[in-house]
């Protein structure tokens, strides 16, 4: 986490005792109980990221079964791409598509690239 995620960020984590240390090194850490079947408290809650987290763990076991650790950032980001740009937040099939090619433009990906990163 302290690899990735800006200083400034608001950590929202459930109760779990491993975040607390970690959680020192963030502008702010608020946990919600779910121990005690707290799920929201104001505007702290886990469920954006436990939702995302469901639909990239479904698409692992069920589209790509395996993704070895050197691609995993690519996976994720994909995963990251569809879930910014769901319907749920105004954005249809067509337009999702219009984002995804606007953002290939001028980027190779190729057999050599991803072999020398091994």
């Amino acid at each position: 986490m302290l690899d990735n995620l800006s200083r400034e960020a608001r950590l929202m984590t459930d109760e779990h005792t491993m975040y607390k240390k970690i959680g020192r090194e963030f502008a702010e850490h608020s946990s919600v109980m779910h121990y005690n079947r707290e799920y929201v408290r104001g505007d702290v809650t886990t469920n954006t990221v436990e939702g995302s987290f469901a639909i990239f763990k479904r698409g692992m076991r069920g589209i790509y079964q395996h993704c070895a650790e050197k691609h995993l950032h690519r996976y994720l980001a994909e995963f990251e791409f569809r879930y910014s740009h769901r319907e749920a937040h105004g954005v249809d099939d067509a337009a999702r598509a219009d984002k995804m090619l606007m953002g290939i433009v001028g980027k190779r990906l190729t057999y050599q690239t991803t072999a020398a990163r091994a």
